[in-house]
């Protein structure tokens, strides 16, 4: 994977719609699984593959307070609904 400054909007679309496919957090949108988990993964090794690059993306958005900045492309509905008991204001 090449580094780039400039967001690939396809991946910001993707990750924005994953959702935990196991664990504790099954089914919980990769945006909204807690920091503390995303900061467990990265102490043991992330998954391979996209996923792993998509939980990494996630703990860097999280860690930098970047999380509203993706919010107004989530309230559009490029995400599925929350898990029950998350404010979805």
């Amino acid at each position: 994977m090449v580094y780039s400054p400039i967001p690939d909007p396809d991946e910001l679309a993707a990750l924005i719609q994953a959702r935990m496919p196991f664990g504790k957090y099954k089914g919980w949108a990769l945006l909204d699984l807690p920091e503390a988990y995303l900061v467990w993964f990265s102490q043991r090794g992330f998954p391979r593959g996209k996923l792993g690059e998509q939980l990494q993306t996630t703990l860097e958005i999280k860690a930098n307070g970047l999380l509203g900045v993706l919010e107004p492309l989530r309230k559009r509905g490029a995400n599925p609904p929350r898990p029950k008991g998350r404010d979805s204001s």
